[in-house]
């Protein structure tokens, strides 16, 4: 079987269903019409589907014609509140975006089993398409395990993979990936103070939580960058500043959020005592109150040495030497894959998909309202998915 011919014959339709799904991009948990479209795309397959109880999730079983282990892949579904001003012609209307390309992700998962069903003769064992919503912090991935999606075919899967496109750092068509730690552990900072208003021309008379808050955002960068070790690294946000209704008014309450990023327990453990000791003692010093909550979101994405070296040679085998980068260093990003990693054996495997004409260190990044992809990766993609389960159900085989 010629996966990669087959997923190249596809390339209009895959085309059609990323640009389908990228003018309905949905948030959270919940993606109705995102669902819909994805049972659609898998209409008339020889696959057990199933949809979530609680979450608009889809899990796609295609069991081979032969007895044999199971292999997990993963595509993420939902969108960002972002503001798309890519200026593409099927941009997406609303103040939401596929800033991050899932709808590349979930395109190309939905593309692989086409290929795979295609050649459901030549499999022994079973593939599990997980289409997850909910990744960009509303822990899908946890949400689906909970409901089973591990365990959908009787027994654990001996591997799962899933693909991730960057419109920046690699040319176009580019896989990257690393053995141990891929992506980071992410937590929240949540924290309000709490004073008392009054008017801006007698702040004397009132308890002002606008400069304590200041004076915490500042603080916080100094003391991660003079407190922790520059290889056990950590990066501290703050995304969102609230306080106040009118230039004259002294607010009871000064509001700001913070994502934190981090790579080892014992960080994390360091980073939930210490920011919010950090927001006590200035508030403290200032006379104010402060409710200060440090939440974790999702632990370090890590992936397996040997299916990250299982990967890589299937990408020099199947796409060319020159289509595979090792990655020296992690990326700071997070991912609820990490909860499914935690559990089986995978790898989180990137795929450049920088823009015509982009330079990879210059364009848009994602999350960004003008990142865009190149969805002649998508082919190539579809092709990793399936070539991953074919050769990997088969090794095991052997």
């Amino acid at each position: 079987m010629n996966l990669s011919d087959d997923a190249t014959a596809l390339a209009d339709d895959l085309v059609h269903l990323r640009r389908t799904l990228h003018g309905v991009p949905e948030l959270g948990l919940d993606l109705p019409r995102t669902q819909e479209t994805v049972l659609d795309a898998l209409d008339g397959l020889p696959l057990d589907i199933t949809a979530g109880r609680g979450l608009s999730s889809v899990t796609a079983v295609l069991r081979g014609t032969r007895p044999g282990p199971t292999v997990l892949l993963r595509g993420d579904m939902d969108a960002l509140p972002v503001e798309e001003r890519t200026g593409l012609p099927f941009a997406a209307p609303a103040a939401r975006m596929h800033a991050c390309g899932h709808d590349l992700h979930t395109t190309m998962l939905a593309g692989a089993a086409r290929l795979l069903a295609a050649h459901r003769d030549r499999i022994a064992g079973n593939v599990v398409f997980m289409f997850q919503p909910g990744e960009e912090g509303y822990d899908g991935a946890g949400h689906m395990i909970s409901e089973g999606v591990l365990d959908v075919t009787g027994e654990r899967p001996i591997a799962a993979y899933a693909l991730h496109v960057i419109s920046h750092t690699w040319e176009s068509g580019v896989f990257a990936t690393r053995g141990g730690p891929a992506m980071a552990a992410s937590s929240v900072l949540d924290v309000t103070v709490l004073g008392a208003g009054g008017h801006g021309s007698a702040p004397h008379r009132a308890k002002d939580p606008v400069p304590a808050a200041c004076e915490m955002v500042t603080a916080l960068q100094t003391w991660i960058s003079r407190g922790f070790d520059v290889f056990d690294p950590v990066v501290l946000t703050v995304g969102t500043f609230h306080a106040g209704t009118q230039s004259n008014i002294i607010p009871d309450t000064a509001r700001f959020t913070a994502t934190v990023r981090s790579f080892s327990d014992a960080t994390r453990d360091r980073l939930r005592e210490g920011t919010v000791a950090v927001c006590e003692g200035i508030a403290a010093a200032h006379g104010l109150g402060v409710d200060a909550r440090f939440t974790e979101q999702y632990p370090v994405t890590v992936n397996d040495a040997a299916e990250v070296a299982f990967a890589a040679g299937t990408v020099r085998e199947v796409h060319g030497e020159e289509r595979f980068s090792g990655m020296e260093t992690p990326l700071l990003g997070a991912e609820d894959f990490s909860r499914v990693v935690d559990a089986v054996p995978g790898a989180m495997i990137f795929l450049g998909a920088t823009m015509p004409g982009l330079h990879p260190d210059t364009a848009p990044a994602n999350h960004s309202p003008l990142a865009a992809f190149d969805e002649a990766v998508l082919p190539d993609g579809a092709a990793l998915y399936a070539e991953l389960a074919v050769r990997r159900l088969a090794a095991a085989a052997a």
